[in-house]
């Protein structure tokens, strides 16, 4: 009695490599095939057993055979995928180290890379951090250290940095865009041979070579997104009796968000895929043999809710990292710098938490602004308000004498107080004036009887505008104050405009009516914050130098963090300033521009991003071919004209929604951007004219020449 043991690596198209021995060759019946013994005593009934003897006996006997000789496994090994997939690693990963020295915007993502081993916060306007993570993992396996001043293209990387662990990580994954994009064509269900198609245009396009190669982050987001849709297709078309389809799906999920993590440009192909899952899951919806509910709220789960956690937890892992204080501290908030080790924090470690009535301290603008603004006053026959921190006095009434009683009595919401600058001894005052660079607002000055019948206008109501949250107490960092004139009913705020030259060129403080004045330019809150008890001038004095060693816990939550972070990513952009290698989208599809991204000084070597024209023709031509072929189709469909099966337009269908969809939304939204744009931008949105092209010109052949051959022939035999 003889048994066999198959194994067989399912879901894997081509061709089948058999040990000797097996004579079956259909792949379909090699799983039925392992379960059935080649002996028909096991299906005889034996009489005078019981059934749980029997039972026993079928055990056994299984069990024996299974431990006899020969075992024979049965796989499908596609060698076309692994010869692909072998090539697309050698030309990406070989003399990856080559050139040893910073290649065009290496110069630009090294310096996150150095802040990420030194554990140094920073802003990156661009995109998400996942992507920098990303980099700074491979440069983490290569023991980088972060000890490398990336300040110019072309500086050479001393021998301790390991070049090859910067760059591998992009590398790897832009070479397995390759078998990633075969993969994909088999599951929009076209042949083997559309995909080799796909696979060799991506292998042999020399841009996505070069930009592979390099420690830049196109290459991740293209394989990323691909990785997105070929999951959830392989999930589309999975038996729907199969629950381990659902790892597709939630691979799909985690790979969108990944892509978005990456850069935002992913944001685009991922509400593409949305766009395509939402158009399946409303035709399973007249299924009546499915569960519609729990489809749907599987697809929501994976598609949805896993995308926003993921996107979340990369800026958790972002924040933890990066805990101390670094270059772009000034663009966040005081409470955002205070959670940070160094910097702000240093400062103000030890001080008084509630500001009180004698206090000294510095009024920081809440208002979003590349340049951090504080409070102040130049000693000048115009007074002028400007940006650069000094100590304010805060007192009340006539006291100038600056000392806070004991116990210090605190500055509550609604209080009314006089602010006095600690170097000129002047009021902050306004009048019904028009201030000088806004003369829809009225001045603000530090008031000086010049005896012009004008009193002094120098009382400010307190309004804590966060004070739910936080106390009715004024506190020292967390709270948000706007300061309103008692007289004019006018609120302290920049105006945004710098002064002339007579004015420091600093920006403008003026005060406006509250019923104009826009919000997030209304509030200030306090720094650094000193007060001294003593009467004599010199105790007092000594007591302002030192900590007040009062501990206090100033850390914000995480979820505000994440959005203070995510407002000044998308509303703090750096200057664009002109790049001689610039290009505009136009002129991305007919190859106008180029980007040398490496020039050897010596040797003259060098190193250009620039395309393939052939693959790059041909895309081009097979775009503008899907489209008229898809507009014919439509008219004839409209006219009661089918010309291709249903199963044959669904694909025809799919075909066009993700390659020229995805083409689309990697394209268009450049046309609107006002940033400074490189030929590489391009390349996500190329990579799926290079997925079409193959599948559509095996189309034309299967589905109209080889249907006007066989009218003509039909037509013929008529005759």
């Amino acid at each position: 009695m003889s048994y066999s043991a198959c194994v067989e690596a399912s879901g894997i198209r081509g061709p089948s490599l058999q040990s000797a021995g097996s004579t079956d060759r259909t792949p379909e019946s090699s799983i039925g095939r392992c379960l059935q013994t080649n002996t028909k005593s096991g299906n005889r009934r034996v009489t005078g057993e019981s059934p749980a003897a029997r039972r026993h006996r079928g055990d056994s006997s299984r069990m024996s055979a299974m431990l006899q000789l020969p075992l024979v496994v049965t796989a499908q090994v596609d060698l076309v995928l692994v010869l692909v997939s072998l090539l697309a690693l050698w030309t990406r990963l070989s003399r990856l180290s080559y050139p040893n020295a910073v290649v065009f915007d290496e110069v630009y993502y090294g310096q996150f890379v150095s802040l990420y081993m030194k554990r140094v916060f920073f802003i990156d306007d661009s995109g998400p951090p996942l992507g920098h993570m990303i980099l700074a993992l491979g440069a983490y396996l290569g023991g980088f250290d972060g000890n490398f001043v990336w300040n110019r293209i072309g500086a050479e990387y001393p021998s301790s940095v390991s070049v090859w662990s910067l760059r591998v990580l992009p590398a790897l994954c832009g070479a397995l865009c390759v078998p990633l994009v075969y993969l994909l064509t088999l599951e929009l269900r076209f042949s083997h041979l559309s995909a080799l198609g796909a696979a060799v245009l991506l292998l042999l396009e020399n841009s996505l070579i070069v930009q592979s190669r390099f420690m830049l982050l196109e290459s991740v987001l293209i394989f990323l997104v691909l990785l997105a849709f070929f999951s959830y297709l392989r999930f589309h078309n999975a038996p729907t009796s199969s629950w381990f389809r659902y790892v597709w799906l939630l691979l799909s999920g985690v790979s969108c968000a990944a892509a978005i993590g990456v850069k935002y440009m992913g944001l685009f192909s991922y509400l593409l895929l949305l766009g395509v899952a939402f158009l399946h899951t409303w035709n399973l919806v007249g299924d009546q043999s499915l569960n519609v509910c729990v489809q749907c709220v599987c697809r929501v789960v994976c598609l949805l809710v896993v995308p926003v956690l993921l996107y979340v937890f990369w800026f958790y892992l972002h924040l933890s990292l990066l805990n101390r204080s670094g270059p772009h501290d000034q663009l966040m908030s005081s409470a955002f710098q205070a959670s940070l080790q160094g910097g702000l924090s240093r400062i103000t470690q030890g001080q008084p938490l509630e500001v009180a009535y004698g206090s000294q301290v510095t009024l920081r603008s809440s208002a979003s602004q590349l340049i951090p603004c504080w409070l102040h006053s130049h000693k000048a026959n115009y007074p002028v308000r400007c940006c650069h921190p000094r100590l304010i006095g805060l007192c009340v009434s006539d006291r100038q004498e600056l000392v806070v009683d004991t116990p210090p009595r605190p500055v509550r919401h609604g209080d009314v107080i006089q602010l006095v600058h600690g170097m000129t001894s002047r009021f902050l005052n306004s009048h019904d004036v028009a201030a000088p660079m806004s003369p829809h607002a009225q001045e603000v000055s530090g008031y000086v009887d010049f005896n012009v019948s004008m009193p002094a206008q120098n009382l400010w109501k307190v309004d804590i505008s966060n004070r739910e949250a936080e106390s009715e107490v004024w506190k020292t960092i967390l709270s948000e104050v706007r300061l309103v004139h008692v007289n004019t009913s006018a609120v302290l705020k920049l105006s945004g405009v710098s002064l002339p030259e007579w004015g420091f060129r600093q920006l403008e403080v003026v005060a406006e009516k509250l019923f104009k004045a826009h919000g997030s330019s209304l509030g200030w809150n306090v720094e650094e914050h000193r007060y001294g008890t003593s009467q004599e001038p010199k105790e007092r004095e000594a007591e302002l130098h030192s900590p007040t060693h009062i501990d206090v816990d100033r850390k914000i939550s995480f979820w505000a963090k994440f959005l203070e972070l995510q407002w000044k990513m998308l509303a703090v952009k750096q200057e664009e300033s002109e790049h001689k290698y610039s290009s505009a989208p136009l002129e991305w599809i007919t190859m106008e521009t180029n980007i040398a991204y490496w020039l050897h000084a010596t040797t003259n070597a060098q190193i250009h991003l620039i395309g393939n024209p052939v693959s790059w023709g041909v895309a081009n031509l097979s775009l503008l071919a899907y489209q008229l072929l898809a507009a014919v189709y439509m008219l004839r469909r409209r006219r009661g004209f089918k010309d291709l099966p249903d199963a044959v337009w669904d694909q025809f269908v799919c075909l066009g929604c993700v390659c020229v969809g995805g083409w689309v939304v990697n394209f268009v939204p450049f046309l609107l951007m006002e940033k400074t744009l490189f030929l590489y931008h391009y390349l996500p949105a190329l990579c799926y004219l290079y997925l079409l092209s193959p599948a559509l010109l095996e189309h034309t052949h299967t589905h109209l020449l080889r249907y006007t051959h066989t009218h003509t022939h039909t037509h013929t035999h008529t005759h």
